[in-house]
């Protein structure tokens, strides 16, 4: 029985109205009414909303029912085909979500999502400004997907010979970004900038260009007499120095120091592990000139957590500082970290002490496996006699230089 149009717009009472092949009016309670087509395939009853009434007319409607018995002979489930159309439709708009996706915006994303985990806080500025360097002029506003070999070459051959050392770090930097965005499925599931088996066969090793620089070191025979003109350099920066140079330690360890780290009436210094390079604590003995130091850090400033504060509240002493007071002393041909090599030349050259003691003052780990295996203590009362008699070379009583011998 087919439904009779100028019939349709009465019909009020809840139900359900048949027009014939699979075609039907559903009324329901609250008086709207709504187009179904009932069907049957593979043996499965099954039924497809058409729209409602009046917005989908009955001829309309009839000839949707048309259509979609057509698909049902052809063994074409509508359903399905509806739920293949909206799956194809998500996976455009995803796809197109990955294409707007740009290098730039998976590297800045990856930066924000991975900063608070790294140690040092200069690493988030060297990953931004390396990449705005050398990745961005070529990849910036690519589409992460859509990156080749070629572009990362782009990057690369011009630096990979003169920077080596700064090339392999965009490489690294370039291939975890790729790798980030490959796992956010932005990317195309390659990695253009991966070295073993891809990069490898195109650029020559690093190992096989990269020239060892040593930073410029202080001879240690000069060390008494510079130590003495540094003590007459005014402010922090001058301090810190000195501590850097009696205590052996790098930059960061010194300028980030703070006063929960000192016990000075034991004289020892403990850095913690996150702080480190070597991600281990050490303890480092505090000579007398070292606590001298302190102890007038101590007296000069308070309120600070760090012993050498900067000019903002709340922050160390710029990691620049101690350069600029070796320009100021018209030292430009040696280094901070240079003082490490001066040390560790005086040890092997000037006194008994074992390598290993050095070595464990500089906080390097022991290349030999089995010496670090079974060396389980830090030495604290051996490197204690160390840094007492390199202090005593560096700050001699009387202005006299003492060569010591363990």
């Amino acid at each position: 029985m087919n439904l009779d149009p100028r019939e349709i717009k009465e019909l009020s009472d809840p139900g359900t109205y048949g027009d014939g092949e699979g075609l039907y009016l559903q009324v329901a309670k609250a008086g709207t009414k709504s187009w179904i087509y009932r069907y049957q395939i593979n043996g499965r009853r099954r039924f497809k909303g058409l729209g409602g009434f009046p917005a989908i007319s009955l001829s309309e409607a009839r000839k949707e029912r048309n259509r979609l018995r057509l698909k049902v002979k052809a063994g074409i489930d509508p359903l399905d085909e509806k739920a293949d159309n909206v799956a194809k439709a998500s996976a455009e708009r995803k796809a197109e979500a990955a294409r707007k996706m740009t290098f730039r915006n998976c590297a800045e994303t990856y930066i924000d999502d991975m900063s608070p985990h790294w140690k040092n806080r200069k690493h988030e500025q060297q990953w931004r400004n390396t990449l705005k360097t050398y990745a961005y002029p070529v990849i910036g506003d690519k589409p992460a997907a859509d990156i080749e070999l070629d572009d990362v070459l782009a990057i690369l051959q011009p630096i990979w010979l003169e920077k080596t050392e700064t090339a392999t770090r965009v490489r690294n930097r370039i291939e975890l970004v790729i790798d980030w965005a490959n796992v956010r499925k932005y990317g195309s599931g390659n990695n253009p900038a991966r070295w073993k088996g891809n990069l490898d066969k195109v650029l020559p090793k690093p190992s096989k260009l990269k020239k060892v620089k040593h930073h410029n070191a202080l001879p240690y025979d000069e060390a008494a007499v510079f130590m003495a003109a540094l003590k007459k350099q005014p402010g922090s920066a001058a301090k810190v120095l000195q501590l850097v140079i009696l205590t052996a330690t790098r930059t960061s360890e010194a300028i980030e120091a703070t006063w929960s780290e000192f016990d000075l009436k034991k004289a020892v210094w403990t850095i913690p592990a996150e702080r480190m390079k070597g991600e281990k604590e050490q303890r480092i003995p505090l000579s007398k000139p070292a606590l001298s130091i302190l102890h007038e850090m101590k007296n000069g400033i308070t309120g600070d957590i760090y012993v050498f504060p900067g000019q903002k509240v709340g922050r160390p002493l710029s990691n620049m500082a101690m350069i600029k007071v070796l320009h100021r002393m018209e030292r430009k041909d040696i280094t901070v970290h240079g003082f490490r090599s001066t040390f560790r030349d005086w040890v092997a050259e000037q006194t008994n002490f074992p390598r290993r003691v050095a070595e464990m003052a500089l906080a390097h780990k022991l290349k030999d496996g089995a010496e670090a295996a079974y060396q389980r203590g830090d030495l604290i009362k051996k490197r204690t006699d160390l840094m007492d008699a390199w202090a005593a070379y560096c700050v001699p009583v009387n202005g006299n230089v003492i060569k010591l011998r363990a």
